[in-house]
């Protein structure tokens, strides 16, 4: 049986690119009380191992574990809803031959006291499986409104409006659309939530977004946020490669110093669904370096890690960065190729591959042996398994890696959900047919984060095994196909 003498290069290593010091010594030491003035807050999911696979699927789940919860009285249920700055893939299916929207995200910036920017990323494909990159076939085929309420339990009206897709307010950035406009503050409204709609004229499907806005804009978030070179639009995401220009505004272009923070820490991985133990106290991180950087204007971090930038350093929440590699979020060194297999790996397949001088070839090794020496299974296994890894880089990259987080490790295993439910701080990603169960939920609580303002901790639950095991089982069976 020969090994897979190039696959690591040959799947992936397609992308292969792309101060004046401070010294405040409240930042030596950060800890992890909510209300210390110090840069962490729930940063540790885990520092337990996911449990062994099982060998046979066991008994299919008999209830839903977290019916409960799952719709909480008088709170939105969107179907197909992202919120906030946070991101969750826009659920269902489409039939191939429509024009569908597939994920947004969102975020706004205090303009003034009065008035708050929106941008909307929009994630759309064409009947043939494309993004549409022609601004008047998005404006063609969708309608966009939103209404303002006063919170997520209150149903009065407080705004709304109709907003025109147009060449001066959409522009395509890669695989996606952004979408730009300009909402007024409710009369006396400190904070609303605003619920945009798309609807796809044809079909008439509905996807939404709800967004909390805050008018008097009390974190640096509210008003600054990482921009694409060009100062026009922003990145909404929270890394970046160490070789980008960065560049962190606001929407009038202030120029301000920014107090930077330096930490180098490699944060754990989620623990299984199922583990339900008590959670490790957060870590306390050491602050490597620091450095003042300008808003407004351009600069460079040559050095990976997570920075943390506040306007004063007194200051509790503030602006998080990830610092990544030039290939991030693909995977691509076998030393890193490695780690997120541990979502369907034994705790002694893991032990085995941490320790190994070869990662390549253990990497390998590893898969080829699941897979009974089938290369082509293998090769398709990897693919399926990796493309779910870069996914879930891209849209849940918080303070830690994507594929790290408790969303990242949910959208790898059973992939992006059906339908998406949101409230003020929890999000339910609801699954369907499933391991033969007709639906399944997960919850995931918001959680206080000094860092970003996405930090989500799944609600975990033992009687997530019967729907857990079966699935992992099918991947390293190489049953999953992507």
């Amino acid at each position: 049986m020969r090994l897979l003498s190039a696959l690591v290069l040959t799947l992936f290593i397609t992308a292969c690119s792309t101060s004046k010091k401070t010294n405040p010594t409240a930042r030596q030491q950060p800890t992890a009380s909510d209300n210390a003035r110090q840069p962490s807050a729930r940063l540790a999911d885990s520092d337990r191992k996911a449990p062994d696979a099982p060998a046979t699927a066991a008994r299919p789940l008999s209830a839903d574990p977290n019916a409960a919860q799952r719709q909480p009285s008088g709170s939105f249920r969107p179907v197909n809803a992202n919120a906030g700055s946070s991101t969750a893939p826009v659920g269902g299916s489409s039939s191939g031959s429509d024009y569908t929207i597939t994920a947004i995200k969102s975020k706004f910036l205090a303009i003034d006291s009065s008035a708050a920017r929106v941008f909307l990323n929009v994630y759309t494909r064409t009947p043939d499986g494309k993004p549409i990159s022609n601004v008047s076939d998005f404006s063609t085929r969708f309608l966009v409104n939103y209404v303002i309420y006063p919170d997520y339990n209150n149903r009065e009206r407080l705004g709304y409006g109709n907003v025109q897709a147009t060449p001066e307010n959409v522009t395509v950035q890669g695989d996606h659309l952004v979408l730009t406009f300009d909402v007024k503050r409710p009369k006396e409204a400190i904070g609303a939530i605003m619920l945009t709609e798309i609807t796809e004229v044809n079909t008439g499907k509905k996807s939404l977004n709800d967004l909390q806005l805050r008018f008097r804009a009390p974190r640096i978030t509210d008003r600054y946020t990482l921009f694409e070179g060009n100062g026009k639009t922003p990145q909404l995401r929270n890394f970046v490669s160490r070789h980008d220009t960065i560049l962190i505004r606001d929407v009038a272009g202030t120029s301000k110093p920014l107090y930077g923070f330096r930490y180098k820490h490699e944060f754990d991985a989620a623990s299984s669904p199922m583990n339900t133990g008590t959670r490790p106290a957060a870590k306390t991180l050491a602050v490597d370096s620091t450095l003042m950087v300008m808003t407004n204007q351009p600069f460079r971090l040559p050095k990976e890690g997570l920075y943390f930038f506040l306007e004063d350093t007194t200051d509790t929440y503030g602006l998080g960065l990830m610092v990544t590699d030039n290939r991030f979020p693909r995977l691509t060194r076998p030393e890193k190729l490695v780690k997120p297999v541990l979502y369907v790996s034994t705790s002694s397949e893991m032990t085995e591959l941490n320790a190994t001088t070869d990662a390549k070839k253990s990497f390998d090794k590893y898969w080829l042996g699941l897979m009974s020496g089938n290369e082509e299974v293998a090769k398709r296994a990897i693919r399926a398994y990796f493309n779910r890894v870069e996914e879930a880089n891209n849209l849940f990259t918080t303070y830690k890696e994507g594929w790290k987080t408790d969303k990242g490790m949910i959208y790898i295993v059973l992939g992006p959900p059906d339908r998406v439910q949101r409230s003020r701080d929890r999000e339910v990603w609801v699954y369907n047919r499933r391991a033969n169960v007709s639906e399944i939920n997960f919850t995931f609580n918001r959680k206080p984060n000094q860092f970003v303002d996405d930090h989500y901790e799944l609600v975990r639950y033992a009687e997530y095994q019967p729907v857990w095991y079966p699935i992992v089982e099918a991947w390293r069976t190489g049953a999953i196909r992507e």
